[in-house]
């Protein structure tokens, strides 16, 4: 709102601001004048949501950040109040709010939190009021069931006060154990508008989703001064944690973004996917057609089961035009994942990809589909699977990378997933992948088979090599050899032929490429309010 200072006699406005986390919205003209009192404290507001010294505002000009209060105020529609804005209001130099504004407010009419980093005070740096600040604000988020959003623009903890804040049992890691509580029952969205370090790269980690800001947000474990001190080697921030190198490499980062309207727009749609808490359901939009006609899925899938096709083509022939939303795109891009809607539904779909390393499933591509499913399963948002993969993949390096115990991963998130849960085999399901990808036996809701797919324990080349390769290596015509394995491959094909596996009942239903986003939708319609229940236990040990 407008913060007005009014003449006492004569009721003219003599000095007003605009001020970002007031919810009492009256223009200039209808204010009532003044108290004394008032214009004492609103003299004080004023100077409070000028932010820190002029240096602070000239480097983030240089830089070409928006100022902290700018940044939420375009986030958010309408800031519904603030709190602790008077913090550190009595220390001898400049810490304006401390660094560290938190409040509430709506974005399209959902009820947010927030907590936003203040980089003209002391770079943003945190201490004992800011830190209790967002501890407060995290209880809150936590007790009304709303999202939070962390707006993180900090370099660090303010070292020569640690004594007030590191280690108490009310601020330090306090925030840390708030977000683990708070993981699975509010949505936490954190986005980075600048290098973070040490206990500042945590906190966007320990969110579920985040947004890095390209060219100017950065995270890491220590600042490269602190890398080249402690081992000697010399890095950059570029190397050490930039959003490109985490969106690659790391997976921590879910989407990369190219200036802070974007990000804001990304928050905005993250948002429209999510509930306000675990209690409840995703929002419903209206519904709208494919992007690509659904009744032409068939000619999208290569006849060839090894030949390589871009399953966003196939995704695009399914979920509602411009629903996909993409996250950790260039993380292990051999498992897709992302949120849609079908018929305005949210949905999670977990696909393999056959144009990268075939759609094998590798440690990296486990973990990440893993985690997406937790996180799907946490908020209620049901799951797409597209099967079209191998299995994992195999190797002395693939071993040592831990694909047991991280390939066990996405199986179990699998098997723990209590939302409705639709699989569809699209192409080869072999070994173990149909059981990564909710095979039948996995409590899955519906398992779909296109007739372009085969489900078998392995490919028909390296069954027959497994079966028959010492009777084949006696067979000394190159030809007549040749002939043979072709009927073997063929008397297999007919064994795993999708008719019989459907005529057995393996799958539930064999149908038409062009009915597949019918059947999609329409079962994730019925299948909404199921009530699923799994063993009691305290909680299971294997994403560990």
């Amino acid at each position: 709102m407008d913060v007005s200072l009014v003449d006492d006699d004569s009721g003219r406005v003599v000095a007003s601001k605009e001020r970002v986390g007031s919810p009492r919205r009256q223009s200039p003209e209808n204010v009532a004048p003044a108290t004394e009192r008032e214009r004492a404290i609103l003299e004080e507001i004023e100077e409070i949501l000028q932010g820190g010294p002029e240096r602070g505002h000239e480097k983030l000009e240089q830089i070409g950040k928006l100022f902290v209060r700018e940044r939420i105020d375009q986030l958010f529609d309408e800031i519904l109040f603030e709190d602790g804005t008077f913090a550190q209001y009595d220390s001898d130099e400049n810490l304006a709010a401390d660094a560290m504004i938190t409040g509430a407010g709506l974005i399209n009419d959902r009820k947010v939190f927030f907590a936003a980093n203040d980089y003209t005070v002391k770079a943003g740096t945190i201490a004992d009021k800011s830190i209790e600040k967002l501890v407060r604000m995290q209880e809150h988020a936590i007790e009304a069931g709303a999202p939070i959003v962390y707006l993180i623009d900090s370099s660090g903890g303010r070292i020569d006060v640690q004594s007030t804040f590191y280690a108490d049992r009310y601020h330090g890691g306090k925030q840390f154990y708030n977000q683990c509580i708070m993981s699975g029952r509010v949505p936490q969205i954190a986005v980075q508008y600048g290098p973070n370090f040490a206990g500042t790269a945590y906190q966007p980690v320990f969110s579920d989703y985040l947004v890095m800001v390209r060219d100017i947000s950065a995270m890491a474990i220590a600042s490269p001064r602190m890398v080249e001190m402690v081992t000697g080697t010399e890095t950059s921030i570029e190397e050490l944690g930039s959003p490109d190198m985490h969106a690659r490499h790391t997976g921590s980062v879910d989407i990369v973004v190219d200036d802070e309207d974007e990000a804001t727009a990304t928050v905005h749609r993250l948002l429209d996917y999510l509930p306000q808490s675990f209690h409840d359901q995703p929002p419903r939009k209206s519904s709208s057609p494919p992007a690509e006609d659904p009744t032409t899925v068939d000619t999208v899938i290569p006849d060839d089961p090894n030949t390589p096709y871009d399953v966003h083509r196939l995704v695009d022939h399914l979920v509602d035009d411009g629903s996909f939303l993409e996250l950790k795109p260039e993380f292990a891009p051999e498992m897709v994942t992302g949120l849609a809607r079908f018929d305005g539904r949210t949905v999670g779909v977990v696909a393999n990809q056959p144009a990268v390393k075939s759609g094998a499933i590798y440690p990296d591509s486990s973990e990440k589909a893993a985690g997406f499913i937790w996180k799907c399963d946490a908020y209620n948002i049901p799951l797409l699977y597209l099967c079209d993969s191998p299995g994992y993949m195999i190797g002395e390096q693939i071993e040592r990378e831990g694909i047991l115990q991280k390939g066990r991963k996405l199986v179990y998130a699998t098997s723990c997933a209590t939302v409705p849960k639709v699989s569809v085999f699209v192409r080869k399901g072999y070994g173990a992948a149909t059981y990564a990808m909710a095979g039948p036996s996995f409590d899955t809701d519906a398992t779909l088979a296109l007739p372009s797919s085969e489900i078998a324990v392995m490919g028909p080349k390296a069954a027959i090599n497994a079966v028959y390769a010492n009777k084949l290596d006696d067979i000394d015509d190159p030809e007549e050899r040749a002939e043979r394995e072709a009927e073997l491959r063929e008397e297999y094909r007919e064994d795993i032929d999708i008719h019989k596996l459907a005529s057995e009942m393996v799958v539930d239903e064999l149908i038409p490429p062009r009915d597949l986003r019918a059947e999609i939708t329409n079962r994730f319609e019925m299948y909404a309010d199921k009530e699923k229940h799994r063993p009691a236990r305290k909680h299971g040990t294997m994403l560990f």
